[in-house]
């Protein structure tokens, strides 16, 4: 099987080798742009350094983070701190607990009211109920994606508590601007970082920007674990004691002294794994050299697509690191020539198309935040708690995160892979064979209606 390292040059500008193309769509009977092997190149990239170090771990008896003396937890812990530039680190099981637990450290809970923005996975909204406190949603820019801090202004009532910034997609927040507005108010900052791994605002890294931070080390994360895990960086120090207390059932561990099995606070069982902290630490050792591939494949698929008439491709805005976790790319009809057709029916039948020529295209999120069942029929805990024993939260209306959703598609994970670039090359030449063929995409638009 072709590997993206191993194409022909032909074959990664998608020529035939005699320099003809087929044109015809592949809806239609034409042949695909992206052959089957250039479709999902595989992520994460698993080496032998990764394998020997899970089983360093399970040949050792540091198997889980609370031993004593240096662990894979604590090594990881270590050198993600330095990386990011914070006091400290915590890891734990996975990105929504780091939400949890960096919330919970700082305090937050019942009667509190937590603005994160109305376009992001899930877990944003969920981590300030997980600790009683009521997610208030604000809108996002319509370029960065990330939460408008006019709309969080709007949002500031007496209960709000904190204001948790999502760098969505890898681009990083307006955080000059949040902290700005946290700091007139009182309040505290927790960036959810999950996509975010190596990005930087106005020179400074991610995870430094607040006073605290979550990180996913989720599998499909630019810094990957075998499974589950993440991390949590902080700025305090007595916060971050309070983050290893609650990260274990509220105990305190201390090196060197027997475990006394005593809950000194509200804790949960939120440790992270010594096999997923491992096989992070190996990766680790190339994010570097990946992610500068990474952003070199990444550039060159947007300089072509930039060309086409109607296709907004993603971009930075100020001083910014991009660490391009996903790709969303917005569709305007009218700048495609398809003047009075609908953005949603233009991106349906692109989707159907682009996906017939082989580009993994798909959607990011099909709701804003706000409008998922969990958060309207607010049955939470039972009986509508948190949001029943507080006021009610300020309504924002979220006009951007509706219309991005129904007017964009995303490229997710196929790019992470370094050795990417003649697979993303190949997905150039499939949207390109879409838009020599407009018209189709708009009579398809227009039967759909």
């Amino acid at each position: 099987m072709t590997s993206p390292e191993t194409m022909s040059g032909a074959e990664a500008t998608g020529r035939d080798r005699d320099g003809g193309r087929d044109r015809r769509l592949a809806a239609f009977g034409g042949r695909p742009a992206v052959p089957k092997e250039l479709r999902n190149p595989p992520w994460p990239v698993i080496t032998e350094e990764d394998r020997a170090a899970v089983l360093g771990v399970l040949d050792g008896a540091a198997l889980v983070s609370d031993t004593d003396g240096e662990t894979a937890v604590s090594v990881l812990e270590r050198r993600w701190a330095e990386r990011t530039g914070a006091a400290h680190c915590v890891g734990t099981s996975n990105g929504t607990t780091a939400l949890q637990l960096a919330l919970a450290a700082l305090g937050v809970g019942p009667g509190d009211e937590v603005i994160v923005p109305a376009l992001s996975f899930i877990a944003s909204g969920l981590a300030p109920v997980h600790q009683m406190a009521v997610p208030v949603f604000a809108d996002v820019d319509p370029v960065t994606f990330c939460m408008d801090p006019a709309a969080v202004e709007a949002l500031v009532t007496p209960r709000t508590a904190a204001i948790m910034p999502v760098h969505l997609h890898g681009h990083p927040a307006d955080m000059d601007a949040l902290t700005a507005i946290a700091r007139r108010h009182g309040l505290v900052v927790v960036e959810d970082a999950a996509q975010a791994h190596g990005a930087s605002y106005n020179g400074r890294p991610v995870g430094s920007l607040g006073d605290a931070a979550a990180f996913s080390l989720q599998v499909t994360k630019n810094l990957p674990t075998c499974g589950e895990g993440g991390l949590v960086t902080l700025a305090d120090d007595k916060v971050a004691a309070t983050a290893r207390m609650t990260r274990q059932f509220g105990e305190v561990i201390e090196a060197g002294k027997d475990r006394d099995y005593i809950s000194y606070l509200l804790g949960w069982n939120h440790k992270l794994s010594a096999v997923q902290a491992a096989f992070t630490l190996s990766q680790l050792e190339r994010f570097d050299a990946y992610d500068a591939a990474r952003r070199a494949n990444v550039t060159a698929l947007l300089d072509r697509l930039a060309a086409l008439p109607g296709l907004v491709v993603p971009t930075r805005v100020g001083d910014v690191t991009h660490a391009w976790h996903i790709l969303r790319f917005r569709l305007d009809p009218a700048a495609a020539g398809l003047d009075g057709l609908r953005p949603e029916a233009f991106r349906a039948a692109l989707h159907r198309l682009l996906r017939a020529e082989g580009v993994p295209v798909s959607r990011y999120q099909l709701m804003p935040l706000p409008e998922q069942k969990v958060f309207t029929d607010r049955v939470g805990y039972g009986s509508g708690y948190p949001w029943t024993a507080a006021e009610p939260p300020p309504d924002g209306a979220h006009p951007v995160a509706t219309q991005v959703i129904a007017d964009s598609l995303t490229l997710q994970k196929r790019h992470l892979n370094p050795g990417a670039g003649p697979a993303l090359q190949r997905y150039a030449d499939g949207f390109e064979k879409v838009w020599e063929n407009l018209d189709t995409v708009a009579a398809i638009a227009k039967s759909a209606r």
